[in-house]
């Protein structure tokens, strides 16, 4: 049987995709390589989120080409998606759209019966209203499973081409997900990861199908409560499936925080406090350029709303610096107000034009020195937030699901995540030499004298 390489770009959600991709071709008898392995087969899964990200599904790509020109590569997903310009490079032997990555085995074995010259399986995504049915049924991660409850996204940022190349929003039944799950705890997973190309939309295109007429008195109730009952009402069916200990969410808008809706979560015993709230700007001037749908007040309101139900939650959080038309004054209220939010962390991305989204036509445009100033000030500030949030844990007790063992120092640990992701660890020859691995244990944190990332540590 043929090997095949292959290799995932980008997001969460592709890396889900590519895993069930992976697992459809071994249980057809394809032998999984290395990708910087000679191989049969590569496959790409592709970005497109920005112009670096093309970059880098091109090199992939043509990598893969270099190595084995026999060899038939595929390129998968976002990038082939975008337009058909990507789908004509020289190296791509087979290109395969969002839409049609639950059929990646036997569009490959159509592919390699009749070698169609400029193969390809794209279809217009912006057509597509039903969900792609996918499973996964064993992860290549140890302790945690990441569950895919949704596609697609209908906010259309100024920045973003997803929409473009993912479509509509698109949301898994209750019941496939519940399925997924139960297979992953029966395989000894405890926790699993809630995403979605925008999560806060699950359900919306439930409504009207079970729920009647979503008008009521001339107003449109889509995007108010109705997805967030959707999604509340999914992790409290999942929290009721045996052998799962924790359910961590993905990116969630902030809008969809309410008293009610984090009430909710906060009475699922499973349920992580942790929550990756997307932000972008704390400007309002900036916000309203990127299309983003709050204000700064209204997204420190709803970061409130969690601290209030839950204790000590952790707050993480994207913005992007140097974005069109940013002046020095609405970058200095956005490190302002990223201090007054006070995150555990803060993923920092320098502005990066993508053509095709309204964004990449505004005035204004930044130079790449302009932005990587004001960017090592916020990877500064984010430093110093994330240590301070760390340090909340020393000498408490906390709980670990152990993931790995590793030497630092000379000394042998079991490293592993608290349930706000705080990464810890303890010394090995402390636990007897006992396998923890894929466990949850309890200890006390101290401080962890090292370079490494890990901050805290726990003693038995």
């Amino acid at each position: 049987m043929k090997s095949v390489a292959l290799h995932n770009l980008g997001c969460k959600v592709n890396a889900y995709e590519l895993e069930v991709m992976q697992q459809k071709l071994q249980d057809r008898g394809y032998k999984i390589v290395p990708f910087d392995s000679d191989a049969d087969i590569y496959i790409v899964n592709t970005c497109t989120v920005t112009n670096i990200a093309d970059r880098k599904s091109r090199q992939m790509l043509h990598r893969a080409k270099h190595r084995n020109p026999d060899a038939v590569v595929v390129a998968v997903g976002c990038f082939v998606q975008a337009g058909e310009e990507n789908r004509m490079d020289d190296c791509i032997d087979l290109a395969v759209g969002n839409q049609h990555k639950k059929d990646i085995v036997e569009i490959l074995e159509a592919y390699l019966e009749e070698h169609t010259a400029d193969a390809s399986a794209v279809t217009d995504i912006g057509a597509v209203r039903e969900y792609e049915e996918m499973r996964m049924e064993q992860s290549t991660e140890h302790t945690r499973a990441y569950i895919k409850i949704q596609d697609g996204c209908n906010q259309f940022c100024s920045y973003c081409i997803i929409p473009f190349v993912r479509g509509r929003v698109r949301s898994r039944k209750q019941e496939d997900v519940l399925a997924e799950v139960r297979g992953l705890a029966e395989k000894g997973f405890q926790e699993v990861v809630i995403t979605g190309i925008h999560l806060s939309s699950y359900g919306m295109d439930f409504i009207g199908e079970t729920d009647g007429d979503y008008l009521k008195n001339g107003k449109d109730l889509r995007g108010t409560a109705f997805e967030r009952a959707y999604l509340v009402s999914l992790l409290e069916e999942i929290a009721k499936v045996d052998g799962i200990r924790r359910i961590r969410l993905g990116s969630l808008e902030p809008r969809i925080i309410t008293e009610e809706f984090a009430g909710r979560l906060a009475a699922i015993p499973q349920l992580c406090p942790h929550f990756h709230l997307s932000l972008q700007s704390g400007c309002n001037e900036t916000l309203k350029r990127m299309n983003r749908h709050y204000t700064a007040e209204e997204y420190y309101e709803k970061v409130q709303i969690l601290r209030k139900c839950f204790e000590h939650p952790a707050i993480t959080t994207d913005v992007i610096v140097g974005f069109p038309g940013e002046t020095a004054e609405e970058f200095a209220v956005t490190k302002t107000f990223l201090e007054k939010v006070h995150f555990f962390e803060m993923h920092i991305f320098k502005y990066s034009r993508r053509k095709g989204t309204v964004a990449d036509k505004l005035p204004g445009q930044l130079t790449d020195a302009q932005k990587t100033e004001r960017s090592g000030q916020l990877l500064a500030l984010e430093k110093e937030q994330s240590r301070e949030f760390r340090a909340h844990y020393l000498g408490q007790e906390v709980e670990v699901l152990i993931e790995e063992q590793k030497e630092i120092g000379g000394k042998v640990y079991w490293l592993g995540h608290t349930d706000t992701y705080v990464k810890a660890a303890f010394a090995a020859d402390s636990a007897e030499c006992m396998d923890y691995s894929n466990r949850l244990v309890h200890g006390r944190a101290v401080s962890f004298l090292s370079d490494e990332v890990l901050e805290i540590a726990l003693n038995f």
